[in-house]
């Protein structure tokens, strides 16, 4: 619990700067849709600095050159380091929007639509090639029950079993 607690301090904008790179996903299931609801929280000054390398022109999230520029590498970016198969069968998702919060920016995505998740093979590799010490914290909700792991660079997907 100390551990969630401390997670969730840095996450919030506890510090100036964050002695370690860290992002958290939350991915609920929504029965009634029948898709996986996303929301994803990064540092955005992380995000920044990812983007800046990835396009080879300087980012600002705050005050943007360019809003659409921005909205479509951000977008790239998104859906090119989160994947899913759901029971075995690859997944779309589309990128929604995101929002700032202080010192992180929330992104949003949704799936199509899937059947009953029983087993969720879940890739996120946001920022690890550009942070080796990156980890990625990610919740799956389903009936309100969590299930929950970590990316890194060594371990970039992993498979949940869900009741």
């Amino acid at each position: 619990m100390l551990v969630i607690q401390l997670i969730l301090f840095l996450m919030s904008g506890g510090l100036e700067t964050h002695p370690f790179y860290i992002s958290l996903t939350d991915m609920y299931y929504n029965e009634e849709r029948q898709q996986i609801e996303i929301a994803q929280k990064i540092f955005w000054n992380d995000m920044e600095e990812a983007l800046t390398i990835a396009s080879g022109d300087q980012v600002n999230f705050l005050k943007p050159a360019d809003s659409k520029k921005l909205e479509s590498l951000i977008k790239e970016y998104i859906l090119s380091n989160n994947k899913l198969e759901v029971n075995g069968k690859k997944v779309k998702l589309t990128y929604l929007g995101y929002e700032i919060e202080e010192d992180a920016a929330w992104f949003y995505m949704e799936s199509e639509k899937i059947p009953d998740p029983l087993e969720i093979n879940i890739h996120n590799s946001i920022l690890i090639d550009d942070f080796p010490t990156q980890q990625n914290i990610v919740n799956f909700y389903k009936n309100r029950q969590p299930k929950s792991l970590i990316t890194r660079k060594d371990k970039l997907s992993g498979t949940l079993k869900l009741d």
